[in-house]
């Protein structure tokens, strides 16, 4: 796809019937059509590997896949063979399945940190189980989270932190506080403001950043030190860093960690998982309260759960996070030169881990700029690259790799010029697309 002209009509005309019919028009906000240039919102019709095909009949390589969870690409067919194989003998029973102690085991022998794990469909639930968790074996209310994390769960805690907090009580968002991340003495700080008040510190163990040396470690120790849980999101960094995560990567394990996106390949499946002294709460072995850790209807279907074995075996036999790491670094090296060419290195910057890259759009300021944004995703989209961030799959070859530095030179043309006019405004195509959190729509 490729050209000024592009039109999209089928794909606006599923947008209404979407908005219609979907709060949003989608059912992740991130996926909205208000993240992407006006009318160059493209409707999925299907994908296979690395490339997907709008309802129009336009193939694009993408980026990003399913918000990171198709790590594998679309249609794998190892675990698409392990899903019809538990499909064909039935998804869901009146007592526990085989599979879920199967994946529970090959689970805990992936990621050796954890002592124990349970299965759920989405990510907010497993890290807001672990929350209550943490409330409950400390007895105190509080919440600590990193506050320069965008994203830990749809639950009242976390939202009523965001713009978009209406609806949600301000004595439920009073109970959570947050931290910059990195600052071991701001969290020291915190635990000093709050003496014996914080339950946990909740974060993501690594983002763009590498963790500062001794970082993760010194966040173990203050939070032990207070009498508080150290519980790591590793919804993104899970199987993207190491099969065992962050915390096989770097060596420092927490009291509880979440895992989802990449785990299933876009099965749903999440986990939360850790030792066994506080997940054994949530059980029937204790004699303490029992805590409602997770129940969920569906959180044990088999094919989800043959999914998430079929993703970790295919990991650790064909070196799958090697492979993401390998092809991120070549895509960022291309893009970094392809931005140097075309005279604006310092305006579009890939930043991240090789694995999880994603873009900046600046303006003459170097200020962050949805005008510059939209710019960039509407020349990548006209190119044939649909790419909300540069997050790699192991379905991508190297052709593709190649394919989408040359699109990123021609968009970084356009980017020249209008840094040059000072107004990206006529390359825009319409309106800017918008943050996904703001107070109004």
């Amino acid at each position: 796809m490729s050209g000024e002209d592009v039109n999209l009509p089928v794909s606006r005309a599923v947008n209404e019937r979407l908005h219609a019919a979907i709060p949003g028009g989608a059912h992740t906000y991130a996926k909205g059509d208000d993240q992407y240039p006006q009318d160059l919102a493209p409707v999925i019709s299907h994908g296979r590997g690395a490339h997907v095909w709008d309802v129009d009949g336009n193939e694009y390589i993408e980026y990003g896949s399913g918000l990171r969870s198709v790590s594998l690409g679309h249609a794998h067919p190892r675990v698409l063979e392990a899903v019809r194989r538990e499909l064909d003998r039935g998804s869901n029973f009146v007592r526990p399945s085989v599979v879920e102690a199967e994946a529970a085991e090959r689970f805990l022998a992936t990621v050796p940190t954890a002592e124990m794990v349970k299965f759920a469909k989405n990510g907010s639930d497993a890290t807001t189980a672990a929350v209550r968790l943490a409330r409950a074996v400390t007895g105190r209310t509080r919440v600590a989270l990193c506050a320069d994390h965008p994203f830990f769960s749809v639950d009242d805690w976390f939202i009523g932190t965001t713009p978009m907090s209406a609806g949600i009580p301000s004595a439920t968002t009073e109970l959570t506080v947050g931290f910059p991340y990195g600052d071991l003495a701001a969290v020291e700080a915190l635990f000093d403001r709050y003496p014996d008040e914080i339950a946990c510190l909740v974060l993501e163990p690594a983002t763009q950043t590498e963790p500062p040396p001794g970082y993760l470690a010194g966040l173990r120790d203050l939070a032990h030190r207070h009498g508080s849980v150290l519980i790591f999101d590793e919804m993104i960094t899970g199987f993207r860093w190491s099969e065992a995560g962050a915390q096989g990567l770097y060596g420092v394990t927490p009291d509880l960690s979440t895992f989802g996106k990449a785990l299933g390949n876009g099965f749903a499946v999440s986990a939360l998982a850790g030792r066994r002294e506080l997940m054994e709460r949530g059980g029937l072995r204790h004699d303490a309260d029992r805590v409602f850790l997770l129940s969920t209807t569906h959180g044990a279907e088999t094919h989800a759960l043959a999914a998430a074995m079929a993703v970790q075996t295919t990991y650790t036999e064909e070196g799958v996070t090697a492979r993401l790491h390998a092809l991120g670094e070549r895509l960022a090296a291309g893009v970094r030169d392809a931005a140097a060419a075309m005279g604006v290195a310092d305006h579009v910057r890939v930043r991240g881990r090789a694995s999880n890259l994603v873009f900046a759009t600046l303006d003459a300021q170097g200020r962050p700029s949805q005008e510059y944004r939209t710019l960039f995703l509407r020349r990548l989209l006209l190119g044939g690259v649909l790419a909300p961030s540069f997050v790699v799959s192991g379905a991508l070859e190297e052709a593709d790799i190649d394919r989408t530095v040359d699109v990123v030179g021609q968009a970084c043309a356009v980017y020249r010029k209008a840094l040059d006019a000072g107004d990206p405004t006529p390359w825009l195509g319409g309106r800017p697309v918008r943050p996904v959190f703001r107070r109004r729509a």
